[in-house]
């Protein structure tokens, strides 16, 4: 039997099914490729480490983003694979973006769903193109990801791990509430209390009537590692209310953590200053090798 051929054959069906177009970087390739999401064609790329000890697809913000090239090849470089897609209705993605007026139904329970089964989709199609390679996947996102990965995670059992930079714990009507207060000032944190934002949190009327959608109903029952890296001077979400619904997920012995960076603001994923990036890729690290450390004490 001539192996060699057949491993060959093998590859190519590999490449094949990932519909890719290889271009060649000194520490990864960038393969573009599509995948199906409630029939319509989303777009984008995945970038691959030689070996990557990790994979993980990017998940956007709210705003009509294509894919976060930049920020995959940080994470490339650093030995993670990536799929990151144009959001859908942006860039090559088929279907309709809805957004990005705030009050909009951008946060409204079925776009989140919606974006959660495109997240999902794409889970799906790097699982299949690595599937040789049996990397743990993961999901890295921003800001309203906050609310999307959860409910992505709590449908695909194949997701392993996430990492949310600047993302709420909290409603979507509670982040209205708390965006509003703030008005989108740099100097908010210079003039306000925490007591006040909080009491504006909780308490200012609803400008838009629609129905919440709560995180932690989802992240109650899931028990994969999370890491929430959140910026104190954030006047798009209120970071100590976060992180005191976090504490009590630890309580309770989820395997929940965050960091607080002091100086920053929403961006905790900026190439500004790296701590927020570095700790994630540290963290990544960690949670994959006890993982596989794991499964080798299980399998003796």
């Amino acid at each position: 039997m001539n192996t060699k051929f057949f491993s060959t054959l093998f590859f190519w069906f590999l490449l094949m099914a990932c519909q890719e177009i290889v271009y060649s970087q000194s520490d990864f390739t960038i393969q573009d490729i599509k995948f199906e999401s409630h029939g319509v064609m989303i777009a984008g790329s995945i970038l691959t480490p030689k070996n990557p000890f990790a994979a993980v697809v990017i998940v956007h913000g709210s705003d009509p983003v294509k894919r976060e090239m930049e920020f995959a090849k940080r994470l490339a470089k650093e030995g993670i694979a990536v799929l990151t897609y144009d959001k859908r209705g942006v860039g090559e993605s088929g279907g309709v973006y809805v957004g990005p007026t705030v009050g909009t139904n951008n946060i409204d329970i079925s776009n989140l769903n919606l974006l959660s089964d495109d997240v999902s989709s794409a889970i799906n199609k790097l699982q299949k193109c690595l599937e040789a390679k049996k990397t743990p996947l993961g999901l890295v996102g921003f800001s309203q990801a906050g609310w999307i990965i959860p409910i992505t995670a709590s449908k695909n059992p194949q997701i392993e791990f996430m990492v949310f930079f600047s993302c709420p714990t909290i409603t979507t009507l509670e982040q209205l509430r708390f965006q509003f207060f703030t008005n989108g000032k740099d100097d908010f944190w210079e003039n306000h209390t925490e007591a006040d934002a909080r009491d504006h949190t909780n308490n200012d009327p609803d400008r838009y009537q629609f129905m919440a959608t709560d995180p932690k109903n989802y992240l109650n029952n899931l028990s994969i590692p999370g890491l929430w890296l959140f910026g104190e001077k954030d006047i798009q979400i209120p970071v100590k209310m976060c992180m005191e619904q976090l504490n009590t997920f630890k309580v309770r012995g989820k395997p929940f953590e965050y960091t607080l960076f002091p100086a920053l603001g929403h961006n905790t994923a900026s190439d500004n200053d790296t701590t927020p990036f570095d700790i994630s890729i540290q963290w990544i690290k960690q949670k994959t090798l006890n993982k596989k450390y794991s499964h080798r004490k299980k399998s003796n």
